[in-house]
């Protein structure tokens, strides 16, 4: 693989041309993928702030907020590496909820947020409307490969021994599901736009071969 190094406000700046030349037809949903300490919400955040700029309406949605319930997450245990890749995240909701409204037919009415998972309960977020022309950006972890609908996507790697070092002692139970994913889904070639963050101070985007 070849990567090209740029600056944290050049991968900023390159996914938000990326986005912007899309126009919204009605609308682009966009992933933006990594394990939580490539901060993939840091970058969907910076890249809305962009976009906004440019005159987009945008909306955040974290992937976060759509963790089923803590009794099915934690049915196999709170330390599951298979129930964190394929049951942690209630994909019929945030189908439902999120990026099926902005589909081709949708209604553009989104719910931004489900269920909390710190207090699991319900949120009881209201429903938000998303103009015409609009983009969403939905961060989260392994997030592709799973056919969730989206016009673009970007994965945030970090290397099996620099993932170790920032993931907190006691979250690397979840570097099988990280290892899991980049077996199944090969997510940096997989993605729009991929890069490696084992240093967040300089990213290197991929280049190819893909």
């Amino acid at each position: 693989m070849r990567f090209r190094p740029v600056s944290p406000e050049v991968l900023v700046r390159e996914l938000s041309a990326l986005v912007d030349a899309r126009g919204g037809t009605p609308w682009t949903r966009v992933l933006v993928d990594g394990a939580p300490p490539t901060a993939p919400g840091a970058l969907a955040d910076a890249v809305a702030a962009e976009l906004r700029v440019l005159g987009r309406p945008v909306l955040r949605v974290s992937a976060g907020d759509f963790l089923r319930p803590a009794s099915l997450r934690f049915e196999r245990g709170k330390q599951d590496a298979d129930a964190r890749y394929d049951l942690w995240l209630d994909e019929g909701a945030l189908r439902r909820e999120v990026l099926g409204p902005l589909g081709v037919d949708g209604t553009g009415k989104v719910l931004p947020a489900l269920w909390n998972a710190t207090t699991d309960r319900a949120t009881r977020a209201d429903y938000v409307e998303l103009g015409a022309g609009g983009v969403l950006l939905l961060d989260g972890e392994l997030l592709l490969g799973r056919g969730l609908p989206h016009e673009l996507s970007a994965h945030l790697s970090m290397s099996t021994g620099a993932l170790a070092r920032r993931l907190p002692e006691e979250e690397h139970w979840a570097l099988a599901a990280f290892a899991r994913y980049e077996t199944e889904v090969d997510p940096l070639r997989a993605a729009d736009l991929g890069a490696r963050v084992d240093d967040p101070r300089h990213p290197a985007v991929l280049t190819g071969p893909k």
